[in-house]
């Protein structure tokens, strides 16, 4: 009989042990499931660690509603949950799509916090005992969990088997994870360069700094591929000391040419924002180029400053305020950031998001969102800089509404350092024979 509550994960380990054994013995099918809560670090930003170990209890419990007496649990994280079926004829690949699916189904039901009704979903992977049955139990359950891994990446609110294509993709992700971590002490991750213009003048005011991956054999990579490697190996901290380095040395070498760039804006992740020693690293790296901190734009999600209570990352934000830096907002209007986070976080600068700027030029709908958010800036005496501009049409109407700065395909892709000299001297070029962009709108579409 299954014990009331979960096992201890070691006891659970030999439970799955004999699990696998009887499942061989006998013949009839067992299975592990790995099931997940999505979204449970933002979860834990926006409520705080105490909510969150609340919500996980919760929905320990709803897991142990649905799985029958004679199956096992345990907990491998906060928000992660390990389930093994005992062996039984009835059991197969839709049965553990039905069990899943009872247990996706108890998650999504409200939660009680705060006077108020949270919803969320999980994501379930899960591997019959027969498609490794030549292996071990432990690499039935990392089958499981990479079945989980599957369902993640396509989630939220996903199930996914283990099969023969999930290993070989697995073994795809695993390897590119090995090389991530070497690449990234080797150099091959730096940034590449996307400029950001005056729409005033068309004057470069600075440079954004995007990490990519120059892969030796597949080419360059972008963010969206080796990022989750760095969130699941705790190397985003390193990640952006690295790119950090590179950013400082592309400014100090700007300097050396004559090319004047006022700044260079870095992504700052959470993680990098909880680290307590940010600062102090930050003033050492700008000192080690010969930088003042006026020449970094530190670039935080909205929905880094909306979601978090955190008093680390509030702090570290001010201090580096407080030093000269400009903290960019960036992706506005994706995140719920009040005017009082904003405050709190001294931006001084918001970025548009994309979703925005698109078409803005064809779409009266789409210029008044844009007319709106530019007049709240004005109001909180914000810059405002436009992201993702990749037609003329688009860069003209962003500096008709009053938008200070564009970036985007229109202006120019992001480009590696080596080629960015020559392309500031091709722009200056291109201003002498560039038609003044017609005079601001007073914001009304």
């Amino acid at each position: 009989m299954r014990p009331s509550g979960l096992l201890p994960r070691e006891a659970f380990y030999a439970e799955m042990e004999n699990l696998f054994s009887a499942s061989r013995a006998s013949g009839e099918d067992a299975a592990c499931i790995v099931v997940a809560l999505d979204d449970f670090d933002e979860v834990e930003d926006l409520h705080g660690a105490a909510a969150a170990d609340y919500i996980a209890a919760r929905f320990c419990d709803r897991i142990l509603s649905v799985i029958r007496t004679g199956d096992i649990a345990t907990r491998l994280s906060r928000n992660t949950f390990l389930i093994g079926l005992r062996p039984s004829r009835h059991l197969n690949l839709e049965s553990c799509i039905q069990t899943s699916g009872r247990i996706q189904g108890t998650a999504e039901e409200p939660i009680p916090l705060n006077n108020a009704s949270l919803y969320l979903s999980c994501s379930a992977g899960f591997c019959l005992h027969s498609t490794v049955s030549d292996e071990t139990s432990r690499d039935w359950i990392e089958a499981a969990r990479a079945a989980l891994s599957e369902a993640q990446r396509n989630g939220p609110s996903t199930i996914r088997a283990y099969s023969e294509a999930t290993r070989r993709r697995v073994q795809v992700h695993v390897n590119l994870r090995k090389e991530f971590e070497v690449a990234l002490d080797g150099g091959e991750i730096r940034p590449w360069f996307q400029p950001q213009v005056s729409t005033d003048t068309g004057d470069v005011t600075g440079f954004e700094a995007l990490a990519r991956w120059e892969h030796p054999q597949k080419g360059v990579l972008s963010p969206q591929v080796f990022l989750p490697f760095a969130e699941q190996s705790k190397l985003l901290v390193r990640l952006g000391q690295a790119i950090r380095h590179h950013a400082f040395s592309a400014m100090r070498d700007w300097d050396r040419a004559g090319a004047v760039i006022p700044r260079v804006g870095i992504n700052f992740s959470s993680e990098e924002l909880r680290d307590p020693t940010l600062v102090d690293r930050l003033k050492w790296e700008l000192d080690q180029f010969d930088l003042t901190p006026d020449r970094l734009s530190v670039e935080i999600l909205e929905t880094v400053v909306s979601r978090c209570p955190d008093d680390v990352i509030s702090r570290n934000v001010s201090q580096i305020s407080a030093m000269g830096c400009c903290i960019d907002l960036d992706d506005f209007g994706t995140g719920h950031s009040s005017f009082a986070s904003i405050k709190r976080f001294d931006v001084k600068r918001i970025k548009i998001d994309r979703s925005f700027v698109s078409r803005s030029d064809r779409d009266p709908d789409q210029r008044q969102l844009v007319s709106a958010i530019l007049t709240m800036a004005e109001r909180l005496n914000l810059e405002t800089l436009a992201e993702g501009v990749e037609t003329p049409g688009e860069h003209a109407m962003m500096a008709q509404l009053g938008s200070n700065y564009v970036q985007g395909f229109a202006i120019a892709k992001p480009m590696p350092f080596e080629k960015t000299l020559d392309w500031i001297t091709s722009h200056r070029i291109g201003l002498r024979n560039t038609p003044k962009i017609p005079g601001k709108m007073d914001g009304s579409c």
